[in-house]
């Protein structure tokens, strides 16, 4: 199979959605990912970074449920790109018991402190919902492996920008990976703060 050193859970999903052949940006960043360092992947729309970024996060997360506190944060731009996420997760992990949950500013944020407390695995979350969850403790980071930014050429052209560099600077260790359609300055100047020694991927 074309996509090696996978865990055996995640090889089975794989062959199940029938998803045979990377992509050139999955076959390039993939590796880079699981390698644990800093990444960028930039690359147009239908290029495949969603899918390369679910398989990285699945792997990273060795297909299974650990504890309650997230491990895998991922920043998108609004509920709908939100949900859209969750259910091409949920088609990968259906026979994994990986726990995923929704952040977005509709909800009670009440309800998704509880939710989020009693253990997920994975978060998919705006800006300014995870930010205001984690400012009344709503959300722990300390189990936190990877922090991931999608569509950030968009997210960082807003006020989101300060929300994300707020989480940033409150874990200690973590691996960030940041898609985009466009490589430009406000990602480039990230490599000051949290993307340190990045490695990237840039297909056209």
């Amino acid at each position: 199979m074309p996509f090696r050193k996978l865990n055996i859970p995640l090889k089975e999903a794989l062959e199940r959605l029938e998803i045979e052949t990377p992509t050139p940006f999955q076959k390039k960043s993939i590796s880079k990912i699981k390698s644990g360092a800093n990444f960028y992947g930039i690359a147009p729309d239908g290029a495949g970074k969603t899918t390369a970024m679910i398989i990285s996060t699945i792997q990273k997360l060795n297909s299974e449920a650990y504890m309650d506190a997230p491990r895998a944060l991922i920043y998108v731009k609004d509920k709908e790109t939100a949900l859209e996420l969750e259910e091409k997760f949920k088609a990968y992990i259906r026979y994994m018991d990986l726990r995923i949950y929704c952040a977005y500013d509709e909800q009670n944020i009440d309800h998704q402190k509880d939710d989020i407390y009693y253990g997920v695995d994975i978060v998919i979350a705006t800006p300014s919902r995870l930010n205001k969850l984690f400012s009344i403790t709503g959300v722990h980071l300390g189990e936190l492996q990877l922090l991931i930014i999608d569509d950030a050429q968009t997210l960082l052209k807003r006020t989101f920008n300060n929300d994300i560099y707020r989480i940033s600077q409150s874990i200690t260790k973590c691996q960030y990976l940041i898609f985009a359609n466009s490589f430009d300055e406000k990602l480039e100047r990230l490599q000051d703060t949290f993307m340190t020694n990045a490695q990237m991927v840039k297909i056209s």
